[in-house]
């Protein structure tokens, strides 16, 4: 799975993608650190990348503008380092990576994750 970090995520989160054999960058080595999420939202469409973020305004962006894409993969928790949350954030990428490639927002904490369909207007999955 191709996944950018939102500027919010911690870039040690690049090598533990990596070493779980996914694709992984940091928002700050691609573009500029100020950038607007809606721009981070963009480049992750173009670019076949889901977003790994701890910020809720993806989540809004993507029912605001009813899109279909990007996936979005949102953290809650107050311990956001792989440590804490790298199983959870694993689990969730092997157990809704068909929902996640066909369009869909995943919300991650340390107890369990939630998956909606994209757009978000049209359902949900729990």
């Amino acid at each position: 799975m191709n996944v950018v970090l939102d500027m919010n995520m911690p870039e040690i989160w690049e090598r533990f993608l990596s070493a779980a054999g996914h694709s992984a960058i940091h928002w700050s080595r691609i573009g500029d650190i100020r950038a607007e999420d809606a721009d981070i939202m963009e480049w992750a469409r173009t670019n076949d990348h889901i977003v790994l973020t701890h910020d809720l305004d993806f989540g809004s962006l993507l029912f605001l503008t009813n899109a279909t894409a990007p996936s979005v993969i949102q953290v809650r928790a107050e311990h956001i380092l792989p440590k804490f949350l790298g199983a959870a954030v694993l689990e969730a990428l092997d157990v809704t990576a068909p929902m996640l490639e066909s369009g869909a927002l995943v919300t991650i904490d340390p107890r369990r994750h939630r998956i909606r369909l994209l757009p978000l207007r049209e359902g949900m999955i729990r």
